[in-house]
């Protein structure tokens, strides 16, 4: 547990007593959970801006969620709240559960203007403007509200774009209002990057401004004696032991009977039983990024200067669930060096690194009419490739490469940024958001005996950095065609 110290005094109560006005008497884990979580502040403000809550299934996480979206609606003003879960089904439940604690009670049902049953639109309305809405999370849900509590249950599926659509939703409220982001889940696993995050965070103990809870068991580890290991070390709890299962089960014997949990043991297996019942997870490491290159070469060749010029090639790559697409650029630097760049319009703040692909074909027709690149390079086994028969119709030209060119653009593209003993780096980069985050979450994959780019977990999307690997393969390949030298500015 790792609460803010800056707690005056707590509203937990008052969010206990209304719920149980509603017919919701939670369990006393669940009041310790109200009360660590709405601590208050000498100015008024939460002291926790985050909160997170990681307990196993069934539990009873959906009632703590309800008693304070409750309170949120009736007791604390807010005049927005958003609640999001990975799937569709899990954020329909809970708007049915906290629709019917509202209709249970009259005086709150009283409150009531409108009830929204839409699909995509699930919520609720009071007299007064309040208002709640459940939503399936995706990479773009949440821009453009207003939130004063923010719920992202299922959090062991969030992925970091989602928190990064939602969370500047707050800041409008941040100084009139009293902002809260809450995260709840079980355990982990390698995916399960920004609740990992979160819990990294409460475990270092340093945050000032986050309330972290979670049962769980204290398990082996890699260095536990393998002839005890789960089951008879000294040092750590039993995975067999029901008084192991009650750390971890804090409604173990109100609504979760031992028999079942035994029942769950011989089902699920020693692993399975530890991840889903005893709050044993796989969690990422927060250190383990940059595993291409350090974050030190690539630094070191970010330029704010230096701009592509021609001769231009492009590169285009979609991610695998086709949840967004990059277009990138490679060109000369002037000095015999190479420079990377997403491209971009007007400005530079509205890149192309944008949702789904049905924009890229557009957007590249206007790249080629402007800049006419000497090609726009695709790797064909991606998700992009299905892009190659409509951009050839527009009288583009398309290089691919094959898949061992393309294990070999991976090193050359690192040699590019940090080369071997007595060469130079000639590749430079533009300090672009995307692009950097791309690098810092790739890793490697064996192909064709060779190297290439992976993702670690669908949570990291490196397409920006496979356009630039592309892009400089390309740019290498194709460069002997001459073109005027222009500098670079995007339109």
């Amino acid at each position: 547990m790792h609460t803010p110290i800056s707690t005056t005094y707590s509203l937990g109560d008052d969010a206990i007593e209304l719920a149980a006005t509603a017919g919701l008497h939670l369990f006393e884990w669940e009041k310790t959970v109200l009360r660590k979580s709405l601590g208050v502040r000498d100015d008024g403000k939460w002291s926790a801006f985050e909160v997170g809550l990681m307990v196993s299934r069934q539990n009873g996480k959906g009632s703590i969620l309800e008693a304070r979206e409750l309170a949120g609606l009736f007791l604390f003003g807010e005049k927005f709240i958003i609640h999001s879960a990975h799937l569709f089904d899990t954020s329909l439940e809970a708007f049915e559960r906290l629709l019917t604690l509202i209709e249970s009670n009259p005086d709150l049902d009283r409150e009531v203007m409108r009830v929204s049953r839409s699909h995509g639109d699930e919520g609720i309305t009071l007299k007064n403007k309040q208002k709640i809405r459940f939503r399936t999370r995706t990479k773009g849900g949440g821009r453009g509200f207003t939130g004063d509590l923010i719920i992202l249950d299922e959090a062991m599926y969030l992925a970091d774009t989602a928190v990064a659509a939602l969370i500047p939703t707050m800041s409008a409220r941040s100084v009139t209002g009293n902002p809260q982001l809450w995260y709840t889940g079980s355990a982990g696993n390698q995916e399960s990057t920004q609740f990992g995050a979160v819990r990294a965070r409460a475990l270092k103990g340093e945050d000032p401004s986050l309330s972290y809870l979670e049962w769980s068991i204290n398990h082996c580890n890699d260095y536990c004696d393998p002839e005890v290991k789960d089951y008879k070390c000294p040092d750590h709890e039993s995975i067999t032991d029901p008084e192991a299962w009650a750390i971890a089960n804090p409604s173990m014997g109100i609504t979760i009977s031992r028999e079942h949990i035994e029942k769950e043991f011989r089902s699920l297996g020693p692993v399975l039983f530890k991840q889903e019942r005893l709050g044993v997870g796989d969690w990422p490491n927060p250190t383990e990024q940059w595993k291409v290159l350090s974050e030190e070469h690539w630094l070191a060749r970010t330029t704010e200067s230096l701009a592509p010029q021609r001769p231009l090639v492009f590169a285009i790559d979609t991610n695998p669930d086709r949840s967004h697409s990059c277009i990138l650029a490679v060109g000369d630097a002037g000095d015999g060096s190479k420079v990377a760049e997403i491209t971009s319009r007007g400005d530079g703040t509205e890149i192309d690194y944008r949702p789904g692909a049905n924009w890229v074909v557009e957007r590249a027709k206007e790249l080629q009419k402007r800049w006419k690149p000497i090609a726009f390079i695709i790797d064909m086994t991606s998700q992009a490739g299905d892009l190659k028969p409509a951009l050839e119709a527009a009288g583009i030209r398309v290089v691919s490469p094959t898949a061992r060119e393309y294990a070999q653009a991976c090193g050359k593209m690192r040699s590019a940024i940090c080369p071997a003993k007595n060469n130079e780096p000639y590749l430079w980069h533009r300090d672009q958001t995307d692009l950097n985050n791309a690098m810092r979450g790739a890793s490697k994959r064996d192909l064709a005996g060779l190297w290439a780019l992976a993702r670690p977990n669908v949570n990291v999307d490196i397409s920006p950095a496979v356009c630039m690997t592309l892009a400089l393969w390309g740019h290498e390949k194709l460069s002997f065609e001459k073109t005027t030298t222009t500098a670079m500015a995007w339109g």
